[in-house]
């Protein structure tokens, strides 16, 4: 990504996982004042909002926001609804076969809304999202045809997105990029990826399960790159993936 920031507001999605927290670095390596803006809605991995705020304070972002939004009232995904199980221990084929129970109905749409609201009141006209296409759990906002979807719908259903000089555009620079390609990318950005979460069902003390998609990709990524993990996991991921 050109370094377009030139010390212009953005908000930028930080759920503090591995992707989101390279977003953040990438954005302030490229001049973007970053404005963080994470959720707790429910979720079962609620530690990530703990690790997120973390983040956002080491890395001095101009504000931080925590927005609640209850989708566990909903439920319909592993991830919001504690009776339905976080697949476990699958592997590639099983990841990439169908769209899993831990897809959040509607996640995406719903955060990138909040975000929009949250630019149009700060006078910003750019939205980061760490969404990936490649290495991923076939969710469907994740996709680049959501994220050109989603930024039309900016500018058509704004005030600063009618009458504004500046349109509104979602930035996915993750978007084609492997889990390896990420990990190498905030490494020579000097992340702390022991700082962040990726896990769907971690511990009581925040330790990842390392049998979840998520950990499966995650561990993958680090492997692929040749970067140590930093992750403490409670059982080691094995998949080769």
């Amino acid at each position: 990504m050109s370094k377009l920031g030139a010390g212009r507001d953005a908000v930028v999605l930080l759920s503090g996982g591995l992707d989101s927290t390279t977003l953040l670095a990438l954005a302030q390596r490229d001049g973007w004042r970053v404005n963080a803006l994470t959720f707790r809605y429910g979720q079962r991995h609620e530690v990530e909002v703990e690790r997120a705020l973390a983040i956002g304070r080491a890395y001095g972002v101009v504000r931080h926001q925590v927005a609640h939004v209850d989708l566990s009232a909903f439920g319909g995904s592993a991830l919001t609804d504690r009776t339905i199980a976080v697949p476990k221990d699958r592997g590639d084929a099983e990841i990439t076969a169908e769209i899993p129970v831990t897809y959040v109905p509607a996640r995406n749409t719903l955060f990138l809304a909040y975000a929009l609201a949250w630019a149009e009141v700060i006078g910003a006209s750019d939205l980061f999202i760490g969404v990936n296409a490649l290495d991923y759990s076939g969710y469907p906002d994740c996709r680049p045809e959501f994220i050109r979807a989603f930024e039309q719908l900016a500018n058509l259903a704004t005030r600063a997105g009618v009458q504004g000089e500046q349109p509104f555009t979602v930035h996915a620079p993750l978007q084609h990029m492997h889990k390896h390609e990420i990990v190498a990318l905030g490494a020579s950005l000097g992340v702390d990826y022991g700082a962040t979460t990726s896990c769907y069902d971690p511990d009581a003390a925040g330790a990842a399960c390392g049998r979840c998609d998520a950990c499966q990709l995650r561990a993958a990524g680090f492997r692929r790159a040749g970067v140590p993990d930093p992750t403490r996991y409670v059982a080691r991921p094995q998949s080769a993936h």
